[in-house]
């Protein structure tokens, strides 16, 4: 097969995978990373570098609505984006020293735990109680726009969250993904925001983690343009529909197409893993 053909059918993917990923909440690169390396043979490290180019692009158009709309707390996102952005470095660097194989096989570890993740419905926490004064004191506390009107929420265990943040950033830069179920558990069940806040919020610090982390694989040569410009295009489209089919969806079908989808990817990686073949 030609290289267009062959960069065609990557776009055509990467279109799959960011539709599945805006679809679930949990991003492409859980789909775009397994995809390259299972379907088209592609090392993982320049696999991760194109994922971390395409979350970049992602994140950055949907961040802009979002802040603009009211939804996305800035100062939690600034503050937490310390945690990440090191995690990311952190994990960038990690993922040049250790094998191709160890790397398949954390990955397919996530894969198996966003499965679960995306499974289990998301409870809305809207938390009155401003008792953490970590919180008061970095002026944490918001409001977001309710159909009722502005909602007011307190935050809830900022050194937790801050923590959690930091293996959803080394996560990010050691396999190329947004860890999105890793943020779900800091900002959703430990500091208990509203699962819109915490969903606009995440977006908006994806981004930043990710070209974190990609300056570190760009400087390494595991950004290889050709690929990385197919991922990002298919997948910035495949976001862009998967938004406008979100509002006509039902949830809990798309969730549970997701984790079968993902479940035989991370049993296909450990495989492969195993055999030597990644």
């Amino acid at each position: 097969m030609t290289a267009l053909g062959i960069s065609g059918l990557i776009l055509a993917g990467s279109f799959l995978a960011g539709l599945l990923g805006a679809l679930t909440g949990l991003g492409g690169g859980m789909v775009i990373v397994p995809l390259l390396t299972i379907g088209f043979g592609v090392n993982i490290r320049y696999a991760i570098g194109a994922s971390l180019v395409s979350v970049i692009a992602t994140s950055s158009g949907a961040a802009a609505a979002y802040v603009r709309e009211g939804f996305t707390n800035i100062r939690i996102g600034m503050f937490l984006e310390i945690a990440t952005t090191t995690g990311a470095l952190i994990g960038a660097l990690v993922a040049g020293l250790v094998s191709t194989s160890a790397i398949a096989i954390v990955f397919a570890a996530v894969l198996v735990y966003s499965a679960y993740a995306s499974s289990r419905p998301r409870v809305e926490h809207v938390s009155h109680d401003l008792s953490d004064p970590l919180a008061r004191w970095l002026r944490l506390n918001g409001t977001y726009p309710t159909p009722e009107g502005v909602q007011p929420y307190g935050v809830q265990r900022v050194t937790t969250g801050f923590g959690l943040m930091l293996v959803a950033g080394i996560l990010s830069g050691l396999l190329g993904i947004g860890s999105g179920a890793v943020k779900v558990l800091a900002m959703d069940n430990a500091m208990r925001l509203p699962f819109k806040v915490s969903t606009t919020t995440s977006n908006f610090m994806i981004g930043v983690t990710a070209a974190a982390s990609a300056g570190v694989y760009l400087r390494r040569g595991y950004i290889d343009p050709g690929l990385s410009f197919s991922v990002m295009v298919g997948v910035l489209i495949g976001a862009l529909a998967g938004a406008k089919i979100l509002t006509r969806a039902h949830p809990k079908h798309l969730r549970m197409v997701f984790s079968v989808v993902i479940v035989a990817l991370a049993a296909e990686m450990v495989y492969k893993a195993i055999t030597g073949r990644i």
